[in-house]
């Protein structure tokens, strides 16, 4: 039985189908970085809320200082989420004594029915995390609020935000342009729970006059992150 053989005609065809399978393999090849990108997958996240909890109100217009609700930031790794009782502080219309609070924002508001339940079951509100490190990436809030990096930094204008979304890719590769160029993203201590806080005039080198200060010097090791 002879053996198959494809016709001489098909010989110059070869070439254009080979280059079309690798533009087909550098397309999906591309589409699929695209699709994992932290650009792609990540900015722009925006989880629905079980309590539709208003940046734009409580630290916008409010001018709540971030630390009330997430009051570990200064002194640990993790920046809290509040307990129940923090919120009831202004929400639930009693004091500890049980005496009614003329100040008490929307006490019966239905919105906050899952904090009052909470309230009574002892159970916490399952808030959804927006941004959301991977766990091999150790980030240490305190070792930034108390050198003077902003909140805005990396979450960006929260208190415009009525639904808060990821504003950064939390990328290695925005960390490490940080941290090889510290100065820009360095304001006074005291300012960096203010959100709207901008340099004024003549003010263009007070990031590098802060990293001398407070000696900041970021590492750019592996160990410093993947620990």
């Amino acid at each position: 039985m002879s053996r198959f053989h494809f016709p001489a005609w098909i010989n110059p065809l070869l070439p254009a189908v080979a280059g079309f399978m690798g533009i087909g393999v550098l397309y999906y090849t591309g589409l699929f970085a695209y699709g994992v990108h932290p650009l792609t997958s990540d900015v722009g996240y925006r989880p629905e809320q079980p309590v539709p909890f208003s940046h734009a109100l409580h630290a916008g217009q409010l001018k709540m200082d971030c630390r009330y609700c997430h009051n570990t930031v200064e002194f640990a790794a993790k920046a809290a989420i509040p307990p129940v009782a923090t919120c009831l502080n202004c929400h639930q219309g009693v004091d500890k004594d049980g005496q009614s609070l003329t100040v008490a924002i929307h006490v019966k508001s239905k919105k906050l029915a899952p904090v009052r339940e909470a309230a009574v079951t002892g159970d916490s509100v399952l808030w959804r995390k927006v941004h959301d490190l991977p766990d091999y990436a150790y980030f240490n809030h305190s070792a930034h609020v108390t050198r003077g990096v902003s909140c805005v930094s990396c979450h960006g204008r929260v208190d415009r935000m009525d639904v808060v979304e990821q504003k950064a890719t939390l990328s290695m590769g925005f960390c490490l342009t940080c941290h090889r160029n510290p100065e820009p993203s360095l304001r006074p201590v005291d300012e960096v729970t203010n959100l709207a806080w901008e340099p004024g005039p003549g003010q263009e080198d007070i990031g590098a006059e802060i990293a001398v200060s407070l000696n900041i010097h970021p590492k750019e090791n592996c160990s410093t992150c993947h620990r």
